[in-house]
Formats: C-alpha cells, sequence, structure tokens
C-alpha cells in the first residue's frame, strides 16, 4: 500500500493539532487548548482565508488563469496569499507597512510578490495607517485589473473558519465551553464562533483587542504592536451579536505572553497569540473548574525575530 502524496503544498493547509497548555494554566483547573497554527505551510492561520479567497474567485470566474492579485496587509495574509500565488501562478502586488515585522515582508518577496511599503508614524498600527494601504491597494487594482481579495470585506473567507470549527469540535470530542481570538479582520471570530455555534448554541465567543486602541469596546483607536489586529476603527465583518465579552490586552503583555509560552511551554508564537492566552486565562478565572477554553496560536513567532530581540535587549530578560 502507498502512502496518498499530495499534489502540492496548499493540500496541507488546515487539520492542524490542538494542545493543551500545561504550565501557563490558571489555577482552577480550566482546560485551554491551543490550535496549532502554526502547522500550516507559512506557519499561519491565514493560509486557510487566503485559500479559501482565491479559490472562491476561481470558481465564480472574478480570478482568471494568469490573472494578478491585490491585496493590502500587515504581512501574514500577504505571506499565504505569497505562497497561494507562487503554487497557482498569478502575479501578487502587495500592500503593507514598515510598522509590521520585516521577517514577514522578506518572506512575502521570497516567494515573488511585488511589494509596495507604506511609511508608518513610529512604527505603530494606526487607523490612518490601514485606510491609507486600504487605498493604495485601490490604485493597485484599477491600475493593473487584478482581483482584490479585499480581506476586509471579503466574506468567501468565513467558510475556512467554519472549517477550523468542525476540526475544534472533533478534536475537543465535543467538549468546548468557550473560544477567544483576537480580531483583525473579525472572519476567524466570527466564522469559528459561527461554526461551533452550530454544533452548540451555547459557546461563549469572546473577542480580544489591543488595549491602546479599543474601539470595539466603544474607545478610541490608538498606535499598538500587536500585529495582524486592531485595525483602528470598526471593520465592516465584525458583528457584535457573535461575541458575549470584548478583552482589551496591552502589547506588552502580549509580548510578555508570547515569550512566556516560549520558555514555559515551547510553544513560540507571535503577539496575537500572546494576546488570545492572555484573554483565555482571564476567561478561564471567570468560568470556573471542569470547562474548557479554546482558543488559537495564531502563527509562528519566526516572523517576529528581530521584534522579540529588540524587546529583550529592552528589558533586560534573557532566555535562561
Amino acid at each position: 500500500m502507498t502512502n496518498h502524496l499530495p499534489r502540492n503544498i496548499l493540500e496541507r493547509i488546515g487539520n492542524t493539532s490542538l494542545l493543551a497548555l500545561r504550565n501557563v494554566v490558571p489555577e482552577n483547573g480550566t482546560r485551554i487548548l491551543l490550535k496549532l497554527e502554526n502547522e500550516n505551510p507559512t506557519g499561519s492561520m491565514k493560509d486557510r482565508m487566503a485559500l479559501a479567497m482565491i479559490e472562491a474567485a476561481e470558481k465564480d470566474g472574478r480570478l482568471r488563469a494568469g490573472g494578478a492579485v491585490v491585496e493590502y496587509t500587515g504581512g501574514s495574509t500577504g505571506v499565504s496569499l505569497s505562497l497561494i500565488c507562487a503554487v497557482k501562478g498569478y502575479p501578487l502586488h502587495i500592500v503593507s507597512s514598515d510598522a509590521f515585522s520585516a521577517e514577514k515582508l522578506d518572506y512575502m518577496r521570497i516567494l515573488g510578490a511585488d511589494l509596495q511599503i507604506v511609511p508608518s508614524e513610529g512604527g505603530g498600527m494606526t487607523e490612518k495607517l490601514t485606510r491609507d494601504m486600504v487605498e493604495a491597494a485601490r490604485v493597485i487594482t484599477e491600475k493593473t485589473g487584478g482581483f482584490w481579495t479585499d480581506q476586509l470585506k471579503n466574506t468567501d473567507q468565513l467558510a475556512a473558519y467554519h472549517k477550523m470549527a468542525e476540526e475544534i469540535w472533533s478534536q475537543t470530542g465535543q467538549r468546548v465551553d468557550a473560544y477567544v481570538q483576537s480580531v483583525g479582520t473579525s472572519a476567524s471570530l466570527r466564522g469559528t464562533a459561527e461554526g461551533l455555534r452550530r454544533r452548540n448554541s451555547k459557546i461563549k465567543a469572546v473577542a480580544v483587542e489591543p488595549a491602546e486602541s479599543p474601539v470595539l469596546s466603544g474607545g478610541k483607536p490608538g498606535a499598538h504592536k500587536i500585529d495582524g489586529i486592531g485595525a483602528g476603527f470598526v471593520v465592516p465583518l465584525w458583528k457584535k451579536e457573535v461575541v458575549d465579552q470584548i478583552e482589551p490586552v496591552s502589547t506588552s503583555d502580549a509580548i510578555a505572553m508570547a515569550l512566556r509560552l516560549a520558555r514555559e511551554e515551547g510553544l513560540f508564537a507571535g503577539t496575537s497569540t500572546g494576546a488570545n492566552v492572555v484573554a483565555a486565562l482571564r476567561l478561564a478565572k471567570q468560568l470556573g473548574p471542569g470547562k474548557t477554553v479554546v482558543t488559537i496560536m495564531c502563527d509562528t513567532g519566526m516572523k517576529y525575530l528581530k521584534s522579540y530581540g529588540a524587546e529583550i535587549k529592552k528589558s533586560g530578560t534573557s532566555a535562561a
């Protein structure tokens, strides 16, 4: 008997592991499970949504053979689209910024994407930066006649997260009490929560946003450095009715937790994962013992080596 060999790397997207945290846990015994999306080909959950958006456009004719693809991105979506377009043979135009990790920008270039970099103010993510990137993508789309995936508005990606919800439901043995996820486009929170609630309508959904820019909570936008989340305005795919509560997490707390996960669990993740686990621990205290909280390891920390290195030097800590 011969094992099935994938036709290409895209068949390795999804079906990632679910792992119980051992040391970064609440005192009351609530289980915190982490979906290891770093197991996807580019090390990010965004592989799922990027593939879903491209395949939907291929199916209905918005994207034809040889056509160009355009997107604005904080990095992970751009890397995922770069991989998919490399495999499928589509020219890709990416708008990004120096506010995001240099590793992600280099990764996109290595995979063949053409990048336009929009300068930030002081290296932080702001509402103005997001809107400037969106406008730059619109201009490129007009010039090239390409297909703009437009991740802030594209509902095709929800199907990818409905599938992830089915994976979680199966992997937990149908035992999920709450789902926690940080909000970028809001598609992963919304799609996964919707999928889980098809199985159990009582599952709680908790959104995570940067404390420096708590717009979903009704606060004012501000600059922060949690890559991939906190656009600085209420994003189009956000549905308040899907969410039971919103947890603001500061950049410093997100970074500290990401480093703690590396040192205590051997899980090297990005800053949005750190924010997820901070919020999951808070929720666990509220729920009490015997409950199960699921959250996401959004991507690998290998995309943040320079920024983490700078943080370690600044704080005077070491990995020892």
